[in-house]
């Protein structure tokens, strides 16, 4: 009797040490490309959620987006869609059998315009913003708008020039991109428009929508509003964790975990 309790024990003991290897093996076949937001970079507040879900076994492609403060939208929305999708072939090559596209802030924004055109297995948006069809964008951009207009119209709309870019927690600041790479990022009913992604989401793909309770205030009113302009799909969630706008993607990771392991 004492014999085979003792052989209980040892298997399960040896089971609790292997299930982190088991679940990191599992994990192998998950593959998320993540964005950072505004004026970021892949080094800043997405550095901590990448790692992590390396470390727990996932194929992470942690990109560069053309809204980062070294790129300046130096390419327009459709160029951007098209480095997403090759950053998800990638993924498949090493693996990857699941696929998600997460982002934060407007990296959030534009994986939700990248669901509304793709099937995946699922969009993380992380405290998504820096939609230009809100009034504080349209007031705020308003004579950058009238000018790249102005200089296409002229037939100058690939030749750069200065504009103004928008973010709730500096105000205004400069870009220099071309008018017709501008339009693309910042017409009101354009493809960054929230509204539009979310309710163009394909119905099939399950969105994780991450509003942390100590976001921007513009953020905080719009999340429910945004979350059920969504499909109606039983895997998608709103996840509110206790943080900052900042701090999101860290916050997030053990839902984030939890919730692409469940699907």
């Amino acid at each position: 009797m004492l014999t085979a309790l003792r052989r209980c024990l040892m298997a399960l003991g040896f089971l609790l040490l292997c299930l982190p290897l088991l679940s990191r093996a599992e994990n192998t076949a998950i593959g998320v490309v993540l964005m950072h937001g505004k004026g970021g970079s892949p080094t800043k507040h997405v550095a901590e959620l990448a790692t992590a879900l390396e470390a727990r076994g996932y194929r992470v492609a942690n990109l560069e987006m053309p809204w980062s403060g070294r790129r300046d939208y130096d390419v327009d929305v459709a160029t951007a869609e098209r480095e997403v999708e090759a950053a998800l072939d990638s993924l498949r090559q090493k693996g990857a059998v699941k696929l998600f596209v997460a982002g934060h802030s407007q990296g959030g924004m534009f994986a939700l315009y990248f669901g509304s055109r793709h099937v995946v297995d699922g969009i993380i948006a992380i405290a998504p913003g820096g939609d230009p069809s809100t009034p504080r964008f349209r007031e705020a951009l308003g004579p950058s708008m009238e000018l790249a207009k102005k200089l296409v119209g002229e037939g100058k709309g690939f030749d750069k020039a200065r504009f103004s870019d928008f973010e709730g927690s500096r105000g205004l600041f400069p870009v220099l991109t071309t008018p017709a790479i501008y339009l693309s990022w910042f017409a009101p009913e354009g493809e960054m428009n929230g509204m539009k992604a979310v309710r163009g989401m394909r119905p099939g793909v399950p969105v994780l929508y991450i509003a942390p309770t100590n976001d921007y205030p513009g953020l905080r009113k719009d999340k429910q509003q945004m979350f059920d302009g969504l499909p109606a799909n039983p895997r998608s969630k709103l996840y509110e964790p206790s943080a900052s706008h900042l701090g999101a993607p860290s916050a997030s990771l053990g839902e984030i975990v939890e919730w692409t392991s469940a699907l």
